[in-house]
């Protein structure tokens, strides 16, 4: 059966993209295949585990400065979260054995939706994942200056942070240090990446294991009480900010071209990611509220401030060396994740072709220093909540949509092999559309009024640029750029 994906015309917004091309567009890749089942696993749960456990759970549990405490009950907002990622995850994962190629929910979108769908994720995903590392970085730095502060070097103020987050603070500087370290590891190519990944994630894994099994001798079972202090509301809107810490998945599939098996490893690579992460997640918070009254708990840096209340600074000292590491690990997913999208939209003619050139090591080197700059850059300047809320309207809007297309291609597409099929269909996808659009309603309205200033940048772009070259349009500019290439 041919594929009629554009039932509009060759000028419509809904021209969508054909899969009976991709296959071979992903054969005459310039990116290089590199990327095993558990180095891919590894990238997933580089993406998922880190802030969450060392900063997200103690800001939701404690509240911070500008939220109600959720208090023990961040177990439970973890679980909803995780549960709503759940659904989303198994879409992704049919989808990854469909079309294992790069640009993840964006090209998902575009093949199943129309261009315009395809054009409004993965504009949205450039600027969720761009954020995503910046909220990551300034998550690292909390844990710098207690580790600094551990071996008697005090951090001047002035650097530790933005005058929203801390008296006397004027930009933070470690923040957007190691946004431009991780840029640089990722420059030096996908093998090189996906090696420190692996090992890294080890790491990683067993640090969270030794915090778990250390911090249950000192469990105090009267500080699991109040359980719910602030009532259900809160465990949502917990729910809704820590579902930054259940997405990395989506990150890790935008590296589809450079797996070795994508349409094997894919799938079995997002669901294992997941449900590693989860169980670590519902130990640690466990713990973690368990050691200390959560009115006492660090926003910035909650397992070393819970260490430190039971007289273990030393341990404190070295969770906070790890911890800067261990979330190393989710900025270079994430940011491997923008590169990608950004790279395949280049590469479809919505972007212009200067950024989908890719190096000697199949790196678009381009977009990977744009992108690093960008997030240190935005990790300087804004407090972390407000970065956090702006990094999750943007992927439950991707999750909404990734879960719909699913449904749409099973109806369209039935025929094309799929190496993962997602049970219960639509009954899985539709409770992800639900369980998103739930959690997206959860956040500030401030969240929604930015993220629509940029979806609106976006739409000015596509119809002034991307429509015309798109090379879904037969007149597109770009097509004979590539006969003179060719």
């Amino acid at each position: 059966m041919s594929d009629t994906s554009a039932p509009h015309g060759s000028q419509s917004v809904l021209r969508r993209k054909p899969i009976d091309n991709l296959e071979d567009e992903t054969g005459r890749s310039s990116l290089f295949k590199s990327l095993g089942l558990w180095q891919l696993t590894a990238i997933g749960v580089g993406g998922i585990i880190g802030v969450g456990i060392f900063t997200l759970a103690g800001l939701v549990a404690n509240g911070g400065p500008d939220g109600e405490p959720v208090g023990p009950a961040v177990l439970i907002s973890f679980l909803v979260a995780g549960l709503a990622s759940a659904a989303a995850a198994l879409s992704y994962a049919e989808f990854a054995g469909m079309i294992p190629r790069a640009g993840s929910a964006y090209t998902y979108g575009y093949v199943a939706l129309g261009e315009i769908i395809g054009w409004f994720i993965g504009w949205d995903l450039l600027l969720e994942y761009i954020a995503i590392v910046a909220v990551v970085a300034i998550g690292i730095s909390g844990y710098f200056t207690e580790f600094m502060s551990g071996i008697g070097i005090d951090v001047p103020t002035w650097m530790q942070g933005t005058p929203d987050t801390i008296e006397g603070g004027l930009v933070n500087l470690p923040a957007i240090a190691v946004c431009l370290l991780v840029t640089f590891i990722l420059s030096r190519g996908t093998k090189t990446f996906g090696r420190f990944e692996l090992v890294a994630v080890g790491l990683k894994i067993l640090l969270i294991l030794g915090i778990v099994g250390l911090g249950f001798f000192y469990v105090d079972a009267e500080n699991y009480s109040p359980f719910v202090p602030s009532g259900f509301g809160a465990v949502f809107a917990g729910a809704a900010t820590v579902f930054f810490a259940v997405f990395g998945y989506d990150a890790m599939s935008t590296a589809a071209e450079e797996a070795k098996d994508g349409k094997k490893h894919m799938p079995k690579a997002i669901l294992l990611s997941l449900l590693i992460a989860m169980i670590l997640y519902v130990l640690a918070t466990l713990v973690l509220t368990g050691m200390q009254n959560y009115k006492d708990i660090s926003p910035t840096a909650g397992f070393a401030s819970a260490f430190q209340s039971v007289g273990l600074p030393v341990v404190a000292t070295i969770i906070s060396a790890f911890a800067v590491i261990s979330i190393l690990t989710v900025m270079l997913t994430f940011l491997l994740g923008v590169t990608r999208v950004w790279f395949s939209m280049s590469r479809d003619g919505l972007l212009p072709a200067w950024f989908s050139t890719t190096d000697s090591n199949g790196t678009p080197q381009r977009v990977t220093w744009i992108a690093g700059i960008a997030s240190a850059l935005l990790a300087g300047v804004f407090p972390i909540r407000a970065v956090a809320d702006l990094t999750n309207i943007g992927i439950l809007a991707a999750f909404v949509v990734v879960c719909i297309a699913v449904i749409v291609l099973r109806r369209t597409r039935p025929e094309v092999p799929r190496t993962f099929k997602l049970p219960l269909m639509p009954i899985v996808p539709a409770f992800g559309v639900i369980a998103s659009l739930f959690l997206m309603l959860q956040l500030h309205w401030e969240t929604w009024v930015r993220f629509g200033v940029w979806l609106v940048i976006g739409l000015v772009i596509y119809f002034f640029y991307g429509r015309k070259h798109s090379l879904m349009n037969p007149d597109s500019p770009r097509h004979a750029l590539l006969k003179r290439q060719a």
